[in-house]
């Protein structure tokens, strides 16, 4: 790079997404600390174990195919075509976002000094997919196999949610022209899409023993470690704001992509290349978590389980459009999304017998749901893109944003590509006799072999002469 201008905007974005990438690196940890408070003391390591192999799994087969899934499948295929190549095929030409550019022997996927920014936006994305696997991950503590919670989070994390990523999460989707879809900061692409992949499993897992009654009423089964679920959860807030912020182009030039001639503007943008700044999305950020806190702690009468989740299920709620909402809006559908995901979750946990442990179905896919639908009336008639206008395509073929779009793009996120995939897997791992552990392993604990072993060796030392 010679131009000074071009060095520091190239250098500045790679360092501001690497900076996201490490900030969100405690949405994991976070997760990790708030199951281990969750779950019961015989099966606290093994969901450590399980929640830390998310890490390599999810990065290796990332690295593999899931970010050219997420560069190929823009235009579905064959549902609308793509603004770099007009073809509705997979975009896999030499165009200059092609998925070509996104497979492992490529000079984009490796040490490459013309290339500063695919891997720290790559690693980006990355951090999405643990997300979404983590997500699954809670819902289905103390009763999962090793194997099979792997290839779920493979599913989820490297494969479905990745294409509805392409599909509503990108500047070329085919649901931004066609449905109006729009939803900034990932109320549906991962949070609504994990939530239902969480659910399909469930419906097929069944719950944990005792959590039912004979009667048919619900046990609580509440967290062991009130202390670990504050820190866990207080922890995922902080990722999260690194999420937000690595959602956002952090500087572009608009002036050419919108079709202005000699004029130059400079701005942060989202996903969508709409402009945007930090210092609105940090309004509205946390003025949606106190909402959410305000309404769980109402709604869950002080319980402090459910008022720091209903934190994040206000975030995950005004997520979609947390990017136009004025501060006073993003806190009311914060508020709004923890009442109806509460009431959703106690009313399906009685109706089907259905055991999320941690509520991560309520707090992101119900309140994920919820976002979608809120945003299509509060944003109506907002361009869904940033190219709604300009340059690189006829303003005419983008839909605006719409209640109908979004709640077409809350049923594909969800239940399409979400509970649909979630259920079919783990009825086929079920059919392998793969799924669930052995009755008799889940009431000694999935960690009764370590513990036995911490004793022997226990008993060796305080025995010994010497």
């Amino acid at each position: 790079m010679t131009d000074q201008l071009t060095a520091l905007t190239t250098i500045f974005t790679e360092f501001y997404y690497w900076v996201t990438v490490v900030m969100m690196f405690l949405i994991h940890v976070g997760f990790c600390v708030y199951e281990v408070g969750a779950s019961r003391y015989k099966h606290h390591q093994h969901t450590l174990m399980k929640n830390t192999m998310v890490v390599p799994l999810v990065t290796v087969t990332w690295f593999f195919f899931g970010w050219w899934i997420y560069w190929a499948f823009p235009t579905g295929p064959g549902i609308a075509p793509s603004i770099m190549n007009e073809s509705s095929a997979l975009i896999t030409d030499e165009s200059t976002f092609s998925a070509r550019w996104y497979v492992a022997n490529t000079e984009f996927m490796a040490v490459n000094l013309g290339d500063r920014i695919s891997g720290v936006f790559w690693a980006a994305f990355l951090l999405f997919s643990w997300t979404a696997a983590s997500i699954v991950s809670g819902a289905i503590i103390e009763r999962i196999t090793t194997f099979a919670f792997g290839i779920l989070a493979i599913a989820i994390g490297s494969v479905f949610w990745t294409i509805d990523a392409a599909w509503g999460w990108h500047f070329d989707g085919w649901m931004l022209k066609i449905l109006g879809y729009h939803d900034a900061y990932a109320s549906g692409v991962i949070h609504a899409i994990a939530g239902g992949f969480a659910l399909g499993v469930l419906v097929v897992l069944g719950p944990r023993i005792g959590k039912f009654s004979s009667s048919g009423e619900p046990r609580n089964i509440g967290p062991r470690n009130p202390w670990l679920v504050t820190v866990g959860l207080f922890l995922i807030y902080t990722g999260f704001w690194g999420f937000y912020a690595a959602c956002n182009v952090p500087i572009f030039d608009l002036g050419p992509e919108y079709g202005m001639e000699g004029v130059t503007y400079w701005t942060a943008t989202n996903i969508y290349f709409t402009p945007t700044t930090l210092s609105g999305i940090t309004f509205n950020f946390l003025m949606s978590l106190s909402g959410g806190l305000l309404a769980g702690y109402w709604i869950a009468k002080g319980d402090p389980f459910w008022t720091y989740s209903s934190g994040l299920a206000g975030i995950i709620c005004a997520s979609a459009g947390n990017d136009l909402y004025h501060p006073i809006q993003a806190m009311i559908i914060g508020m709004i999304g923890v009442v109806i995901s509460y009431k959703l979750h106690y009313w399906v946990e009685r109706k089907f017998k259905i055991d999320d442990a941690v509520g991560a179905v309520a707090v992101h896919g119900y309140a994920g749901v919820v976002g979608l639908i809120i945003c299509g009336f509060v944003l109506n008639g907002y361009p869904s893109s940033g190219y709604s206008v300009g340059a690189m395509w006829d303003g005419s073929t983008y839909a605006s944003i719409n209640p109908l779009g979004q709640f077409l793009g809350a049923i594909i996120m969800f239940g399409v590509l979400g509970m649909l995939p979630g259920y079919i897997i783990a009825k086929v791992l079920h059919g392998m006799g793969k799924l669930r552990i052995p009755r008799e392993v889940e009431l000694a604990g999935l960690d009764y072999e370590m513990m036995e072993a911490d004793k022997e060796a226990e008993k060796a030392v305080s025995t010994a002469t010497r």
